[in-house]
């Protein structure tokens, strides 16, 4: 069946069917022609036969002998019938049903007896038996001419023979003529295959290319193997995958360079569809959209927040572009959304978010860190100030007093030197002139110890604190100990301070692609949302209501980060209010 779909089958089967028609009509043109050509030779043969036999008995002076001569120049299989006017004689060869059927078609018949009558020659093919027959070999021929003997005596000569005589000659013409068809169809059905095989050889080879080129290889070329219209086809073939490598390729590189402009954009982009679908997205978008599955505990039902969801229905309808603003995760986020078209119609949208943290933060800095700095300074300073003129004053009466009056100066001077001390660390860790003092620190045994260091001061807050570990026993860091020592130590103390009696602190390690992975995880408080973008930042107290016995210096956050990131890793928290907070730090091997 495969042969008949093709080219190939069908040029073949056409030429094929062409052929065998005109060889068919000319078969049963040619065997009529044959057949009527015998038929004549038959009645010209005997028309000269009974000619030679008139002319035979009107030379004898003897009808009877003349008759007989006659009847000797006869050779089977025709007879003959000699019918005289006058006498009424009739004069057959045989006798016979047959023979006798003969005369009486002879005497009754009108065109046979014209003969005699109007003494011209006739020619006559009648069916014998008279039935209906297709078999025309069952046929007779009869032929009559005048015959005159003397001058009073007339008569005709009649020679009748059966058509089956030819049948023979016939069959063996027909069998030449098919056989001769038969032949012509085989050499026909060759010539044809090849013809075809030959003109399908190039369109083959042209949907082999074709189906390359469908495969993605653009650079695949059809061999021009003939000058004519499949050569030229073959050309433009060649030309349009060459056309559309090029286009390909520029296409190619425009993707390429879209999605590199995309990657590398600080904003993020979101492409929907008109029905909200997330078509593209870059690596900010990306963050972006898992902050906001965070929020949602993982719940997949709302893709993109309602904020988003309503400004992009608004582009829809209004087709206009929309702006609006949102906060999440503790990050501040413009959203510029506008409507992509396809030709007229709206097809969907594109959404830009820009991160709008770092502008509000720097200007918070720039508000507070002189506010910030006056503060943690102005309490030492004021003291300084009213204990030196106590003792300017003289006061203090006691050397008692006086030595109270000195220590408590000599604390807040310590305590500005460990602001100004902390303040110059954190200065140079940001221009990235520290130091790190790195070593090889077997890493489960490192954590373990600094987290047991805290266990006293846990007990006392009535917290449980415990240390996990899927890292091997023996795995190994190059890293400075004391820093990071340092960056969990506040850590965990931040966690400890900040859960209540009855909650739970956990540190755990475990082993990430190319690094390791510290947590600590408590079941305090919280950090609010609106503070969680700021914690890193120097001064910032998450908690305003705590005393500043406690609070410190607001920069233990700032200094972690720092450290952390100097070892080329980097920290992060989530934390929802009421429910914890978990701080993450990654460090590269």
């Amino acid at each position: 069946m495969r042969l008949w779909r093709s080219v190939v089958g069908k040029l073949w089967l056409t030429i094929l069917l062409l052929v065998s028609f005109v060889l068919f009509i000319l078969t049963i043109l040619q065997l009529e022609f044959f057949q009527n050509y015998h038929v004549e030779v038959v009645e010209n043969e005997l028309t000269d036969t009974a000619k030679k036999v008139a002319k035979i008995v009107e030379n004898h002076e003897n009808l009877d002998l003349g008759i007989e001569v006659g009847k000797e120049i006869i050779d089977e299989p025709v007879n003959i019938v000699i019918v005289m006017d006058d006498s009424k004689k009739v004069y057959s060869q045989n006798s016979g049903s047959m023979h006798r059927d003969i005369k009486e078609k002879i005497e009754t018949n009108k065109e046979l007896q014209s003969v005699r009558t109007k003494r011209k020659t006739v020619k006559m093919e009648m069916e014998f038996p008279e039935q209906d027959t297709t078999n025309r070999y069952e046929n007779i021929i009869i032929v009559g001419t005048p015959l005159a003997v003397g001058e009073n005596q007339h008569g005709a000569v009649y020679l009748y023979q059966s058509l089956g005589v030819i049948k023979d000659t016939t069959q063996q013409t027909t069998k030449l003529i098919l056989l001769a068809a038969g032949i012509a169809i085989v050499l026909t059905t060759i010539f044809a295959f090849f013809l075809s095989t030959r003109i399908t050889s190039p369109l083959r080879k042209m949907r082999e290319a074709a189906f390359e080129v469908a495969r993605g290889k653009f650079d695949t070329k059809v061999p021009i193997l003939t000058k004519d219209e499949i050569g030229e086809l073959a050309i433009a073939f060649n030309q349009m995958g060459k056309q559309l490598n090029f286009h390909i390729n520029a296409l190619s590189q425009e993707k390429e360079q879209l999605s590199s402009i995309l990657s590398s954009m600080a904003d993020g982009v979101i492409t929907f569809n008109r029905d909200g679908t997330i078509l593209i997205t870059n690596p900010p978008a990306d963050r972006f959209l898992q902050q906001w599955y965070y929020q949602q505990e993982g719940s997949s039902e709302v893709a993109i927040p309602t904020t988003v969801k309503d400004l992009l229905q608004r582009v829809i309808m209004t087709e206009t572009e929309q702006t609006g603003e949102l906060d999440l995760q503790g990050r501040s986020y413009v959203v510029i959304i506008s409507p992509l078209y396809n030709n007229d119609n709206v097809r969907g949208a594109v959404a830009v978010l820009r991160d709008m943290t770092e502008e509000r933060r720097l200007d918070k800095l720039r508000n507070d860190f002189i506010a910030n700095v006056s503060h943690e300074l102005r309490t030492p300073i004021s003291m300084l100030q009213g204990y030196s003129e106590a003792i300017v004053d003289d006061i203090a009466a006691s050397e008692e007093e006086k030595k109270e009056i000195a220590k408590i100066i000599y604390d807040e001077s310590l305590r500005m030197g460990r602001l100004v001390n902390d303040l110059l660390d954190l200065a140079r860790m940001e221009a990235g002139h520290i130091t790190l003092n790195k070593d090889v620190v077997t890493l489960v045994p490192f954590a373990e110890r600094v987290t047991n260091k805290f266990q006293g001061l846990a007990k006392e807050k009535n917290v449980s604190l415990y240390f996990e570990s899927s890292v091997e026993i023996n795995e190994k860091l190059i890293m400075d100990p004391d820093r990071i020592e340092q960056v969990l130590t506040n850590l965990v103390d931040n966690a400890l301070r900040h859960t209540p009696a009855g909650g739970e602190v956990k540190v755990m390690l475990k082993q990430a692609m190319n690094g390791f992975v510290f947590y600590v995880q408590d079941t305090g408080s919280g950090i609010p949302e609106e503070d969680l973008p700021f914690v890193f930042e120097r001064f910032y107290k998450a908690d305003k209501a705590r005393t500043r016995g406690k609070s410190g210096t607001g920069l233990g956050l700032s200094i972690a980060k720092n450290m952390i990131e100097a070892h080329k890793g980097h920290i992060q928290v989530q934390s929802k209010e009421n429910q914890g907070t978990t701080f993450t730090f990654f460090l590269p091997q």
